[in-house]
């Protein structure tokens, strides 16, 4: 909870690849704010109540969220999605501005890649920025299972971070209005 409002401040890609690994873990849990107290909340050491208690309200909302929004067992709460949605925006507003010129060569340098994901996912198509959420996500799922991962997977995924690192610099710039976007 506390990790996620500082990583939203800080870093939004980092935040959506976090949101998206609670909403795994909530799923993994079967939605059981119980079973998460127990297992996640409860092994947080020097914790006080208070924060213990912010903690589970945060993760039963969110629990509640995926019942509401129907994505128990997959699938995005819009409070993620609406951050994808802003980002593609504010990739749109960047890539159509003359003055980001350097932002759109290094669009336009990752685009091969983004069209060789998206022709590998099948018919699980999406925007170009999930898409590259999606396979850095895919790559942090192999890292946790401690599968092998290709060099040519590996570099494809430093060019990816990269490129989100960047887009999520100009956000938090565009989100302190320090951004002049035609």
């Amino acid at each position: 909870m506390i990790t996620a409002s500082q990583k939203k401040k800080e870093n939004i890609a980092e935040y959506l690849l976090y949101m998206w690994q609670i909403e795994d873990i909530i799923r993994a849990y079967g939605l059981d704010i119980d079973k998460i107290k127990e297992n996640i909340i409860d092994k947080y050491e020097g914790v006080d109540e208070d924060t213990r208690r912010s903690m589970t309200e945060w993760y039963d909302s969110l629990i509640d969220m995926m019942r509401r929004e129907d994505v128990k067992e997959k699938g995005h709460l819009q409070i993620n999605k609406n951050v994808i949605i802003a980002l593609d925006d504010l990739n749109a507003r960047l890539v159509n501005d003359p003055k980001y010129a350097t932002y759109a060569a290094e669009y336009y340098k990752i685009l091969p890649l983004i069209v060789e994901i998206r022709a590998k996912a099948g018919e699980n198509k999406s925007g170009e920025i999930e898409t590259l959420f999606n396979f850095l996500y895919g790559i942090l799922m192999l890292r946790l299972q401690h599968k092998e991962i290709s060099r040519d997977t590996l570099d494809a995924a430093s060019k990816v971070s990269h490129f989100l690192g960047t887009l999520a610099q100009y956000y938090k710039k565009d989100f302190n209005n320090e951004l002049e976007l035609q």
